[in-house]
């Protein structure tokens, strides 16, 4: 089965610096294979048989504390998972210079609609939409220093996300695709 393993908060502002060559090798250490990363900022495709989602995600932790030293989350999510979630983002959305468009991916323990009644979510500036497994938000880059969302950073949420732009995550799907053929 192909998953993908999203690392929150590495390579970011020079924080938990990981090279993806040698994070790869973890990767296959760790018994995964056909391991792919995409960008530097920790998405891993790989495939693995008869493990759930949890048990990748204790393994790779595990496996990344003990190469690298560094206490990293990592949320596991199947082809399905990210297809449920890309089917529900609007073909106009895209990350460019006029329109900022993210997915934040949820831990199970937030994975829930309610999610929503906790972010600042300005109407008129911002448009978000909860999907199993993850909050999709848009706004234009004019008004990004206006949107509510931007409130969400520190937040007990914000621990319990981790975010990639639409054409990421649209790309990470594209490459979970490959491995399935």
């Amino acid at each position: 089965m192909v998953f993908v393993a999203l690392l929150r908060g590495i390579n970011v502002g020079g924080n938990n610096k990981i090279d993806m060559k040698l994070l790869k090798g973890t990767f296959e250490q760790a018994g995964m294979s056909d391991v792919v990363t995409y960008i530097n900022t920790g998405n891993i495709i790989f495939s693995s048989k008869d493990k759930s989602k949890a048990e990748l995600s204790r393994i790779l932790e595990e496996a990344i504390h003990h190469d690298f030293g560094l206490q990293i989350k990592v949320m596991v999510r199947s082809t399905d998972d990210v297809r449920v979630i890309i089917n529900e983002i609007p073909e106009t959305w895209k990350n460019d210079k006029d329109m900022k468009c993210d997915v934040m991916f949820l831990w199970d323990e937030i994975d829930n609609e309610s999610v929503l009644e906790n972010l600042v979510i300005k109407p008129n500036i911002d448009t978000v939409k909860y999907v199993p497994g993850a909050i999709l938000w848009t706004v234009d880059k004019k008004n990004v220093t206006k949107s509510g969302m931007s409130k969400i950073i520190g937040t007990k949420i914000y621990k319990q996300i981790t975010v990639r732009n639409v054409n990421t995550t649209r790309k990470i799907f594209e490459l979970m695709q490959t491995q399935n053929t």
